[in-house]
């Protein structure tokens, strides 16, 4: 089952946080963080070797899902082939937080993680948008057709795009006043 804008979120136990004191409790503020945040750590796993890989992404709220790319040929590609079963998370580090023990040092941060199935993207036009999206994302300024050509067919192909239909998720937060 995957999450749709606005439905509840999916509670198992993949998504259990022992410090329920930084839970975040509002969905709309995990979504806020997959839109804002820059690099998703993707872990697929091959057997039994998992394997994380930073990944510049793009979260669609419509879909409910991540979306990223790689080479059209890998690493990511077989393990996402043979094991669909993916995690990613995305994080923000604030302030530095000094202490009096060496114990209580700390740092501001939020993070968000998910759980779903990974799925080559097939289709041209979905594939497109998520390439779009994650040009919009990273280059907002830039506009195609004005500033760059515009992804061609050719290209979509030498790709490989990666949906990950989120299933669960969570998000901490700690504050730098906490």
């Amino acid at each position: 089952m995957t999450l749709k804008t606005g439905e509840s979120r999916i509670q198992d136990e993949r998504v259990d946080i022992r410090r329920s004191d930084r839970a975040m409790l509002d969905d709309t503020d995990i979504r806020a963080l997959l839109c804002e945040g820059q690099v998703a750590f993707i872990a697929t796993c091959d057997d039994n070797q998992p394997f994380v890989l930073p990944n510049l992404y793009w979260y669609d709220p419509d879909r409910h899902a991540l979306y990223f790319h790689t080479a059209a040929d890998g690493r990511t590609r077989s393990n996402v082939v043979n094991n669909p079963n993916v995690s990613a998370s995305v994080a923000t580090m604030g302030k530095l937080l000094p202490a009096a023990k060496a114990i209580e040092f700390s740092v501001a941060y939020s993070s968000v993680c998910v759980f779903g199935k990974a799925r080559i993207v097939e289709d041209e036009e979905e594939a497109r948008c998520a390439l779009q999206g994650l040009l919009d994302k990273y280059f907002p300024d830039h506009n195609a057709g004005e500033d760059y050509r515009p992804i061609t067919r050719n290209e979509i192909k030498r790709t490989a795009v990666f949906a990950i239909e989120i299933e669960s998720w969570s998000g901490k937060r700690k504050a730098a006043d906490s």
